[in-house]
């Protein structure tokens, strides 16, 4: 028992250094466009707050969810945050699952890449959105009232620049359309299209839409905010999906070149996997037929004779 826990350790170490050493290779190529995705969320942030300075807290305006969905109350308000969170970490954990699992279909940097594309995007039209029109808030915090309704304006430059700590729980006019839905639908999305278990794949769905209901009953949007973030969401991901480059597959057989160059020996050892150079390795598909020396497939005339 030991032994086994011994040898299944080491496998497991040794998976892990190289996927570390593949993925650092991959963040060498790629980290200006993870470096351009925080820097976006950082200027969201800002906004957010910008928007925040302005809010005009008022009467709450008729909606449909509100009427429809009983209301949580403040005590109450935890169950929509603590879905999106556990969203949020399960879709964080399962992008790092190529570092422990043998079975593995993305690279941990190149579906980050994907994600934060996916999210700039609709953020860029959600900030366009809620500085077109600013609604009076919804949430308690930011009704008639309130002493966080409305942010006192900042005394120097430098606030400006601060992310409000208290923003994501406490934040007051980005209303359309719900940030936490682009997040939660960007997640699903990527999941559904990478994803391996279809069980999960239908019980992201069916989170995705139970965070909505939470969020209207929470008072935290109005429904519209939530309604249109359905469909600008699944409409950006659509459109970017087929514009960007797609990933590499992971789930191709590697064959060795063998070259007629070689002496008989170094293609006995290339063949017994011993003494190989990467770059002798190539992605061929597996048929009926010969691979000739080129890596070109040649059909066998005496198959179906």
């Amino acid at each position: 028992m030991t032994l086994h826990i011994r040898r299944e350790s080491s496998k497991l170490w040794k998976r892990f250094c190289s996927e570390i050493a593949t993925e650092i290779g991959l963040l060498a190529d790629n980290w200006k466009y993870l470096l351009a995705g925080i820097i976006c969320q950082y200027i969201h942030g800002l906004a957010a707050k910008g928007v925040h300075y302005i809010h005009r807290p008022g009467p709450t305006l008729q909606d449909l969810g509100f009427f429809l969905l009983p209301e949580l109350g403040q005590e109450r308000s935890y169950i929509s945050e603590t879905v999106f969170t556990s969203v949020f970490v399960s879709f964080f954990l399962w992008t790092f699952h190529p570092f422990i699992l043998k079975s593995k279909k993305i690279y941990t940097v190149l579906i980050w890449c994907r994600v934060l594309a996916f999210l700039v995007a609709c953020q860029f039209l959600r900030v366009i959105t809620f500085y077109s029109t600013q609604l009076p808030g919804p949430n308690y915090h930011c009704r008639e009232g309130s002493k966080v309704a409305r942010l006192p304006w900042p005394k120097n430059p430098l606030e400006v620049l601060e992310i409000n700590p208290h923003g994501v729980m406490y934040g007051c006019g980005d209303l359309i359309f719900s940030s936490h839905m682009i997040f939660t639908l960007v997640f699903v999305l990527t999941y559904h299209k990478y994803g391996t278990k279809r069980f999960i794949k239908l019980f992201g769905w069916l989170i995705a839409f139970v965070q909505s209901l939470l969020i209207i009953a929470s008072r935290k949007h109005y429904t519209v905010d939530v309604v249109v973030a359905w469909y600008t969401v699944n409409l950006v991901v659509f459109c970017l999906d087929k514009k960007l480059p797609e990933l590499p597959d992971r789930t191709t057989v590697l064959l060795p070149v063998i070259s007629k160059e070689r002496t008989k020996e170094e293609n006995n050892k290339l063949l017994n996997g011993n003494g190989v150079d990467p770059a002798d390795w190539r992605p061929r598909a597996q048929v009926n037929g010969k691979i000739d020396s080129n890596g070109v497939h040649t059909d066998n005339p005496m198959n179906g004779a």
